[in-house]
């Protein structure tokens, strides 16, 4: 079984910019509340350590991350196995973080991709009204983009 989260979000910034904020990894807890931390480094052949509040038993709270794609300035792709003891095909999900340029800014992609024995039992919390996979997410990285953009240019 399978599922799928994808949502956009307009940022008044450049890739370059937006890049510098999705691969401080250390940073994540500051825009993605459902994290309670994370380490390492987005990078070919690199780990990403993320840390999850305790909630579902089904699930591990620290979750090693695949990198599978690194694009500078244009696309991040990385893969979690979130079952407990992290057994593949039980709960596993890949996540995509894509900027595309625009006139003015860019617009950023987030997708979520969910396959899984897990997935029907856990469908309903993933379901687009309740989303805690995305919730505040894109307008917090919004925020801290646009941000760190205003303090850059004055």
């Amino acid at each position: 079984m399978s599922g799928e989260l994808k949502t956009s979000v307009d940022i008044d910034a450049g890739p370059e910019l937006v890049w510098e904020v999705l691969t401080d990894v250390p940073a994540y807890p500051q825009w993605a509340p459902v994290l309670t931390g994370a380490e390492g480094s987005f990078t070919d052949g690199g780990e990403v350590s993320l840390s999850f509040p305790p909630g579902n038993p089904l699930l591990r709270t620290t979750v090693q991350a695949r990198v599978l794609e690194v694009t500078p300035y244009r696309r991040l792709r990385f893969g979690l196995r979130l079952a407990r003891l992290g057994t593949p095909g039980v709960l596993d999900t890949d996540h995509s973080m894509t900027i595309v340029e625009r006139d003015v800014g860019v617009r950023l992609w987030l997708e979520i991709r969910f396959r899984g024995l897990l997935l029907p039992v856990l469908s309903r919390s993933l379901n687009r009204n309740r989303a805690p996979a995305f919730g505040p997410v894109p307008e917090n990285l919004k925020a801290r983009i646009e941000r760190l953009q205003a303090t850059r240019s004055d």
